[in-house]
């Protein structure tokens, strides 16, 4: 039997309880749209998965190291804007971050037992890269959405490809693709080449497994693609 006394008390904690939860989701919503919002001008000077890795590092008794260059998207190849596209978003430029089509078609594929790469695109790359952390699961994946979805809206796609480029895990302790190219084929990225271009974009499923500048018969397959697809896929007007 419950008395008025025990009701009300389970009415007061259950609002006090609405209240917390509401205030949470505004600061939470706040919070990160404001940090998405000064990342459309300022460079994020660290990603989640950049200190993950200086962690297994130490953990592995390596010396951390953590190599990384930012440059503009102005002083970055078109081959380099190009590639990734032709290999990671064939429909980058006209998507609103999610690939419903790539998605579609990846289903299909692996319903007939193929093994293909993933339907993410670079919009969803980016928001996992800089605002997340490596995970397969429904909330890693849901928040993966929500951050697609506000960099879309405040940063367009010259923004979100300025970051997807400087970002981007590229070898042990290398990120971004100004580093990626000074290390693997001594030059600043803004003059790489479509071989050059292609070969780094093929090795970005596993950067840390295989290298540009020594490619495997498999990456070599792989860049052979790439470099077909540059010629089909739509190329940015930036």
């Amino acid at each position: 039997m419950n008395y008025p006394g025990q009701q009300s008390k389970s009415s007061s904690r259950m609002k006090i309880f609405t209240r917390i939860s509401k205030w949470m989701l505004y600061l939470f919503f706040g919070s990160t749209i404001l940090v998405t919002i000064v990342y459309r001008f300022v460079n994020p000077p660290v990603t989640p998965l950049m200190m993950i890795r200086v962690i297994q590092q130490l953990g592995d008794g390596e010396r951390p190291h953590l190599q990384k260059d930012w440059v503009s998207i102005e002083d970055i190849s078109p081959n380099m804007k190009l590639a990734v596209i032709a290999s990671e978003d064939n429909h980058f430029e006209s998507h609103f971050g999610v690939d419903f089509k790539a998605i579609e078609r990846a289903q299909k594929l692996n319903q007939r037992g193929k093994k293909i790469r993933g339907a993410s695109t670079i919009t969803q790359q980016t928001a996992k890269n800089v605002f997340l952390w490596p995970a397969r699961n429904w909330v890693r994946k849901g928040l993966e959405l929500y951050f697609t979805g506000i960099i879309e809206v405040f940063w367009g796609k010259k923004r979100i490809m300025e970051v997807y480029l400087n970002v981007i895990e590229m070898g042990n302790g290398i990120y971004g693709v100004e580093e990626a190219s000074q290390t693997y084929f001594h030059k600043p990225a803004k003059y790489l080449n479509r071989n050059e271009a292609a070969s780094i974009a093929a090795v970005l499923p596993n950067p840390l497994r295989w290298r540009p500048d020594k490619p495997t018969p498999y990456i070599q397959g792989t860049r052979s693609r790439i470099l077909w697809n540059m010629n089909n896929v739509v190329k940015p007007e930036w």
